[in-house]
């Protein structure tokens, strides 16, 4: 089994910046790609940045400029630096990764973050 552990998020005022954290751990886990998703109520979920093992990266339009994802290989850990950030960010963010085991997906427990004045 793979287990996530998130942290970071809150509420912040526009314009303002937010860091989160996910470390993934179990004696199964061999990494694929990690990322982070975020939903908001009614609506599907939707990348935000994800970082493959190959160390390509994708991010989605509304954060490019913005956002910045990160890894630690060596302690299972994905980043997602959040800057400038503006009301429509405010979402429930996810921490993905994907395993190579099975090509199985785990999710973290999700994090609220609120871009509110």
């Amino acid at each position: 089994q793979v287990q996530l552990v998130e942290s970071g998020g809150g509420l912040v005022q526009p314009g303002g910046s937010l860091r989160l954290s996910c470390a993934a751990s179990g004696s199964r886990l061999n990494v694929v790609s990690m990322g982070w998703y975020r939903q908001t109520p009614g609506k599907e979920r939707e990348l935000v940045a994800r970082h493959t093992i190959d160390r390509s990266v994708d991010y989605a339009d509304s954060v490019k400029g913005r956002f910045t994802i990160s890894v630690n290989k060596a302690r299972n850990a994905v980043y997602l630096e959040m800057n400038n950030l503006k009301p429509e960010d405010t979402a429930v963010y996810y921490c993905h990764v994907l395993n190579r085991i099975g090509l199985s997906h785990y999710w973290g427990q999700g994090t609220q973050v609120t871009v509110s004045s």
